[in-house]
């Protein structure tokens, strides 16, 4: 190692394995946002089956044919999961589970929209304007997933090379 800092630091030996690169701000952004968005969807998942269960009641639309309850429950389950996953899966994984958040969020939308038409208040979205002002969140949520798990990144590589 010394004869490599002695050769000047373009040749220095680096504890990072083969293959790995430095990583850069917007490798620590991405991670930030990634376990931000891994983190609320545990916390959301998790008020789906306990504090906020009834106010999630209240927004599952009317035209799914099921009971409410259930469908509250596992939109639960399926965001702590998915949250973990976010979270926690190895980096050859996250693009994947990016695209499945991205969905998750897509399949959502729904509800959203049925909380709006039905005036619906939940969650302090007590007014239409309110009510309104929250559909694009959705998609903000959808860019969010893709990006802080580098999806966008792998498919535009893709697309590229």
């Amino acid at each position: 190692m010394a004869r490599a800092a002695a050769r000047g630091p373009q040749h220095q030996e680096h504890p990072r394995g083969r293959g790995e690169r430095r990583r850069t701000a917007g490798d620590v952004l991405r991670t930030a946002g990634r376990l931000a968005l891994g983190g609320a969807l545990v916390f959301a998942g998790t008020s789906h089956l306990t504090f906020a269960r009834e106010e999630f009641t209240a927004q599952v639309p009317e035209s799914i044919p099921l009971p409410e309850d259930p469908v509250v429950l596992a939109s639960g389950v399926a965001e702590i999961a998915l949250g973990t996953a976010i979270a926690v899966a190895p980096r050859r994984f996250r693009p994947a589970v990016g695209w499945l958040g991205a969905a998750f969020f897509v399949a959502v939308l729904p509800g959203n929209i049925s909380q709006y038409l039905t005036r619906t208040d939940a969650f302090g979205l007590d007014s239409d304007a309110k009510r309104l002002a929250r559909l694009p969140g959705q998609g903000v949520l959808v860019a969010w997933s893709l990006w802080s798990t580098g999806a966008w990144r792998a498919w535009r590589g893709r697309r590229r090379g």
